[in-house]
């Protein structure tokens, strides 16, 4: 549905993005992330036909967002971080004046409205002006006018910045139901968001691809060592002296934990010591409270990707 090759965007001698590939297919949710100034905005510019590449080339369901850059846009439903709102305007006389924009027929245009208004929660709002909107639902807003044209793709740039928790969940699970229906692809900083969302991500840094792949495929190829958890009843410093005397283990470490203590064991790639560990502590006499694998986090794999080790 979304396909890059090698796209990049030079500003003189400044290099926006460079060697952008990836695609995207039909129904998938992808994760765009990278820290600021990575090249976020200006790849999903190009791709909406805001803004041309210096090379390279990008297609939306086909079509070339340059060669055919109507026919791609028709394709298309763009939310920006800062959603361009005619502030004087009604939810309803807004969207209708989009729906006019986009060329939808009068009949077909009056379903629409009444649909989107519903799933973003709307109806209620139809003949508010949305500059007495809050910040929450002129998102919301935002949002519908990406759908109303029943778009093959979205592409949404921190949906849910700058709006209060309880907002933030209900766009999350609306982007997540968009999903299937529609090609989405999401810039957000906020990584527990993307985690909940996208099937795969994109990480950019300095203009650059550095990963592209499911966040749990990510974990396997960056950590160095299989990662167990373990909370325990006993001594803290004798469960990991003896923890640490089990083959394959390369470290331990631990804190207090509801009363108990939690023990996070590093151990050799490939090694499955669950079963041992517990064993220890069985044999012991010390209570095994609870026992499990950990991953690296989003957080984990972005900040490794992204961060330079000073020299």
């Amino acid at each position: 549905m979304i396909e890059t090759d090698k796209l990049c965007k030079y500003y003189g001698d400044f290099v926006a993005i460079e060697d952008i590939t990836f695609s995207v297919k039909k129904g998938e949710i992808l994760g765009f992330l990278g820290p600021n100034a990575a090249g976020k905005t200006t790849t999903m510019r190009i791709l909406t036909g805001y803004l041309p590449p210096s090379s390279g080339t990008a297609r939306v369901a086909g079509y070339d967002v340059i060669d055919h850059s109507l026919e791609a846009r028709r394709r298309i439903g763009y939310m920006p971080e800062t959603v361009p709102l005619y502030t004087d305007m009604t939810v309803y006389d807004y969207l209708n004046f989009y729906g006019a924009l986009r060329g939808i027929d009068r009949k077909r245009k009056e379903k629409r409205i009444n649909t989107v208004m519903g799933l973003c929660h709307l109806r209620d709002y139809a003949d508010t002006l949305i500059g007495k909107l809050s910040k929450g639902f002129r998102q919301r807003v935002g949002l519908a006018q990406a759908i109303l044209h029943e778009p093959d793709v979205l592409i949404l740039d921190e949906p849910t910045i700058g709006i209060d928790p309880r907002q933030v969940v209900e766009t999350r699970q609306l982007i997540k139901s968009f999903g299937g229906e529609h090609t989405v692809v999401l810039s957000s900083h906020i990584l527990p968001e993307v985690s909940m969302i996208c099937e795969r991500v994109v990480i950019i840094n300095e203009g650059r691809i550095v990963a592209i792949d499911r966040p749990e495929n990510l974990s396997e190829r960056l950590r160095g060592s299989e990662r167990i958890q373990l909370d325990v009843r006993g001594p803290a410093a004798e469960v990991a002296s003896r923890l640490r005397q089990v083959k394959g283990v390369l470290e331990v470490s631990w804190e207090k934990a509801d009363g108990n203590f939690r023990f996070v064991v590093d151990a050799r790639l490939g090694r499955d010591l669950r079963e041992e560990l517990a064993g220890v502590i069985v044999h012991q006499g010390w209570g095994l409270l609870g026992l499990q694998g950990l991953g690296m986090t989003l957080e984990d794999i972005f900040l490794q990707l992204t961060t330079k080790e000073e020299v």
